[in-house]
Formats: C-alpha cells, sequence, structure tokens
C-alpha cells in the first residue's frame, strides 16, 4: 500500500513530483511492486501532461505514452509526474512555472535537467525508477548530479509515442535508477527484444578531451572507471570541437521548440530565460554538416565491440541561481547526435562529497552490453554513494 502522505511529505523539501495519481495501484508482472515516476513531458493519463511549460499547464493526459503504458502492463505503480526544466530546455531544473527542484546530495543545489525531477527523486528514495527524456543528455546530466544510473537508449529503440518533444532527431526516453538490477529489469520491460551480446573488446577515450575544463574530482572518478575497465585503450578525435557538436544540436532543437511554440513564444507564459535562449541559439545558423560528421566518426570507431569512455558533465551540481556551465553538456552531446546508447555510471564523489559520473558510449543496440560493463565498474570501485542525511 502506497504511503502517499509520507512521499509528499518527504517530496517537500525536493520539489520532484509536481502531480501525484493517487489512485495508482500496481499488478501482476515483471515489474511488480516497483514505484517508478514519469516526467512531465510524457503522457499519464488523467495527470497534467505539461512538458514543464506555462503555456500546457491545462492540458490533462487522455492517454497513457506507450512506454508508460508497457511499465503498467509489467506490474509498475505509476506515482505521477515529476518536474523538469521548462520545455526540456535547459539543464539545471529550476521552472519559471514549477519550482526549483533541489539535488538530494545538498539543498539549494541543482539535481540537473533536464530530467532534474526524475534524478532527484530517485536519488532521494522517492520513487524505485523514474522515466527521463534525453535530447542532449537530459537523462545522463541529472544522473551524474544525483549520483545514479541513467540510460540514454538508441534512437528510436524505445517509442515515443505520447511524449511531447523538444527535437525528435534526437529525443530518448530512458531509465533512471538507484542500482543497476533495477536498472536492468525496467529495462527488459521497456525493450524486450534487447538481449545480451559480445563484452566489448576494447575502450575508446576522447583524444580532444583537454577542449573542456574538468574539475579535479571529475577527472579522478573518470581515472579510476578507466582503470576499472582495464581494455586496451585507444584514442579517436572527432574532427569538430566538442562545444561545435553540442551547438550543433542545440539550434536544431531550440528552431523545433520555436516552430512549436509559434505566436507563443513571445507571451507571459514563456519565461524570460526560455525566451533568452530561443533568440539568441535561434539566431545561429545551423550545422547539419557537424552533426553527420560526427555520427559518421563514432558509428566508425565504435565498430561492433568497442565502448567510449567519457566524463558524464565535465563538472559536479552546482548551487542554484548560478549561471549554469555551457559545458555541461559537451561529452553527453556526442551520443545524441549519433543516435547511439549512452550510460551514466556512477564514479564516487567529490572533495565537497558531490557525486561525479562517468558515460559509457557503445554501438546501436548495445543497452545491455553497456549495463553488462557498469557491473564490472561498480565491482571494481563501488562508485554509488547515497545522499547524506
Amino acid at each position: 500500500m502506497t504511503d502517499w502522505d509520507a512521499l509528499a511529505a518527504a517530496n517537500a523539501r525536493l520539489n520532484a513530483f509536481v502531480d501525484w495519481d493517487r489512485r495508482a495501484t500496481g499488478g501482476a508482472g515483471p515489474l511488480a511492486g516497483a514505484t517508478i515516476g514519469i516526467k512531465s513531458n510524457i503522457a499519464v493519463k488523467g495527470l497534467p501532461w505539461t512538458a514543464g511549460m506555462g503555456t500546457r499547464r491545462n492540458v490533462i493526459a487522455d492517454h497513457d505514452a506507450a512506454v508508460v503504458a508497457r511499465l503498467r502492463a509489467a506490474g509498475a505503480i505509476i506515482l505521477g509526474s515529476l518536474n523538469m526544466h521548462e520545455a526540456a530546455l535547459g539543464a539545471t531544473t529550476d521552472n519559471a512555472f514549477y519550482g526549483r527542484t533541489h539535488n538530494p546530495h545538498r539543498h539549494g543545489y541543482t539535481p540537473g535537467g533536464s530530467s532534474g525531477g526524475s534524478g532527484a527523486a530517485v536519488a532521494a528514495g522517492l520513487c524505485d525508477v523514474a522515466l527521463g527524456t534525453d535530447t542532449l543528455g537530459s537523462v545522463r546530466i541529472p544522473a551524474a548530479y544525483c549520483g545514479i544510473w541513467g540510460l540514454k537508449p538508441t534512437l528510436g529503440a524505445i517509442s515515443d509515442a505520447g511524449l511531447v518533444h523538444l527535437g525528435t532527431a534526437f529525443d530518448c526516453i530512458g531509465p533512471l535508477a538507484r542500482d543497476l538490477e533495477t536498472l536492468a529489469r525496467v529495462w527488459a520491460v521497456m525493450a524486450p527484444g534487447d538481449t545480451h551480446g559480445a563484452p566489448f573488446a576494447s575502450m575508446l577515450t576522447l583524444a580532444d578531451i583537454d577542449q573542456v575544463l574538468i574539475q579535479p574530482g571529475v577527472a579522478a572518478g573518470y581515472e579510476r572507471v578507466l582503470a576499472a575497465i582495464g581494455l586496451p585503450r585507444q584514442a579517436m578525435s572527432l574532427g569538430d570541437p566538442l562545444s561545435a557538436i553540442r551547438m550543433a544540436g542545440l539550434v536544431e532543437s531550440v528552431n523545433e521548440l520555436a516552430a512549436y511554440l509559434g505566436n507563443d513564444r513571445a507571451g507571459p507564459l514563456v519565461s524570460d530565460e526560455l525566451k533568452f535562449v530561443m533568440n539568441v541559439v535561434g539566431a545561429l545558423p545551423p550545422a547539419p554538416a557537424v552533426i553527420a560528421r560526427t555520427r559518421a566518426a563514432l558509428i566508425a570507431a565504435l565498430g561492433d565491440d568497442a565502448v567510449l569512455v567519457t566524463p558524464t558533465a565535465p563538472q559536479s551540481a552546482f548551487p542554484h541561481g548560478e549561471r549554469a556551465p555551457v559545458t555541461q553538456a559537451d561529452f553527453t552531446s556526442i551520443a545524441s547526435v549519433a543516435g547511439l546508447p549512452a550510460l551514466a555510471v556512477p564514479a564516487g564523489v567529490d572533495a565537497g562529497h558531490l557525486p561525479v559520473s562517468v558515460q559509457l558510449v557503445g554501438p546501436a543496440g548495445s543497452e545491455v552490453r553497456l549495463i553488462a560493463l557498469a557491473r564490472r565498474i561498480e565491482t571494481a570501485i563501488s562508485g554509488y554513494a547515497q545522499p547524506r542525511p
């Protein structure tokens, strides 16, 4: 029996959930008893389907998204909808219409974004699993800042029916969890045809990783993971600067969002922050060639049996109100523009006891193999750390 009052009381300090479905009950199946929160750009029947936007605050979903229906059918309890960065365009989850979500590891700090409510709810133990969406890193950055596992699937592996898109060329629905076994169980329901392949035979790193300023705690976690993997290592170059790859994906996504909002983009139900981002980024020229080159280079380098290892985010979580680092998605954007799966793996904590994280990127369809590699890493370094009381 779900103790809704206890959940609401625990959530009050975090603002991770923004709507509850107190009618929710579970059923029989592989996820019987598992509690799941859903990012508010994914439809949950009977709940507000806002995508974190003021323009959609009166929209009530009349159906479950395809992935939500699949989880229900497997016995999961769908608790409600989670806060997110407005329109999924941002990585702090400081939302002008639905409030700030706080990081369970340190109150007043960002949980990341845009799936910040998903990361915070899972890390705080409000639910076993959360669904987020990832355009350029929006599952993996909250997973990194909140110290949990977050999986961005291969583009197209999961149905996006019932999703309010930011960038259709990159958007993926993915799970976040505190432990790998739960993540694996949920992934098996989300993608039942996925089977375990051969282990990775080699490891790639970025030759131009020094383009990005990486905090010392993140760098130390990255080195621990490289040593734990222990595979033959080769450095690769993507050709274009990491910042250019990120901006190419961002311009395409912003242009799609601006077209979706139409005349509403100038109205009072769009925050000043979002207007500013759309105006500045929307004035930049698209760069489809950068996206195509990155996709081709990464797919060729990975082949069938290599894994790329990078930090997930170059920094740990930072206080709400500080300017967000422009480099937040420099590493995560790589897998997004290539349409490849990527898994954020906890890699310990920094000197301030904030989580740090490493990203594993594999060939298309290698999600189960990424989870298997992450198990080896966790066995070797015990990178997961619970939030302090």
